[in-house]
């Protein structure tokens, strides 16, 4: 570090993640962000006018200002995007009085001739920078919410009731920058908990086999599982293929099972080698989700179900049957 009277300078390496069309269009841009801290820590605020600062493009510096600042550099000096950071150290600067950070601001930009000058949108900001605004004879721009370019910004006035696209023609653009508010009450809903479903299976969307049953939640009665105690069979089948096993909306619908084994168009999408629908009829919005499986095979008590037709195997059998022995037979 090079001590410059109460000025030093701590040089980091290059600025990184800057947008390339920016950085293209302001290779002369230069951009100074006086740092909001407590000595301790570093205000929140002052990453908002880094960001705003990186989409200038060109190199970001930061300017320090305090009576023990080692460990305000130290979090900035982890900080993306800045070039270098410049401290001053004095007991003048106790209680950051805009009195005396104003002329230093001045006396900064008079050694490193920087293109812009940012600060968070705080009461700070809004004292330091007008002072230093007017002893270098260019007018601040206060709460700017997005930078369209070097010299064209949106900010709120008003009273942050309407919005307005400033042009500034200063040779420095000083400009204080809001944080995003953000409205975290919540009377609505609150966090319970959470149960995670462990399962040795493959997961259903990645998996080679699927196995996926259906019920009916219409007037025909007795059609597909019936119940989530009978998908102990697709289960036990499943075994046999270290397959995953899924389900119609229907079945999810009626409580069988939990809603991340549903496939179809509002479930899970899947291409698996082998696809078993067992007494799934074949709505369009479940073909939707696994039309695109090598082979399907299709088990189903009713001729007429629309899974036949894209079934390369059919099976018109009653699946409590068919099921059980199926799984007998692979062994």
């Amino acid at each position: 570090m090079i001590r410059l009277g109460s000025l030093s300078r701590a040089f980091r390496g290059p600025a990184t993640g800057i947008n390339l069309r920016h950085l293209i269009a302001s290779r002369n841009a230069s951009t100074l962000v006086i740092a909001e801290h407590d000595n301790n820590s570093l205000g929140p605020i002052t990453l908002s006018a880094i960001t705003a600062a990186r989409q200038l493009g060109g190199d970001v510096s930061a300017l320090v200002a305090g009576t023990s600042c080692g460990k305000v550099v130290e979090e900035l000096s982890k900080v993306e995007g800045l070039s270098k950071i410049l401290v001053a150290e004095h007991e003048a600067y106790k209680g950051f009085l805009p009195e005396v950070l104003a002329p230093l601001i001045v006396g900064t930009q008079n050694q490193f001739n920087f293109s812009h000058i940012t600060a968070g949108a705080t009461a700070m900001g809004k004292s330091v920078l007008p002072r230093a605004a007017a002893l270098l004879d260019v007018a601040p721009l206060q709460d700017v919410i997005e930078v369209k370019s070097e010299d064209t910004f949106v900010r709120t006035i008003y009273a942050g009731n309407a919005i307005t696209t400033c042009k500034s023609n200063d040779k420095v653009k000083i400009l204080t920058v809001r944080a995003p508010s953000v409205d975290t009450s919540n009377d609505l809903s609150a966090w319970v908990g959470e149960e995670l479903n462990v399962s040795d299976r493959p997961e259903l969307t990645s998996a080679k086999v699927v196995v996926s049953g259906g019920t009916s939640l219409s007037l025909h009665i007795g059609r597909g599982l019936k119940s989530g105690e009978n998908f102990e069979l697709l289960y036990t089948l499943a075994e046999k293929f270290n397959a995953a096993v899924g389900a119609s909306r229907a079945a999810v619908d009626a409580g069988f099972v939990p809603n991340d084994m549903q496939v179809g168009q509002t479930g899970k999408m899947v291409a698996p080698e082998l696809y078993i629908a067992v007494g799934i009829s074949g709505a369009i919005q479940h073909l939707a989700g696994m039309k695109d499986s090598k082979t399907i095979v299709a088990i189903n008590k009713d001729p007429e179900a629309p899974i036949f037709q894209v079934a390369d195997y059919g099976l018109v059998a009653d699946l409590f049957k068919a099921v059980p022995e199926l799984t007998e037979k692979i062994g």
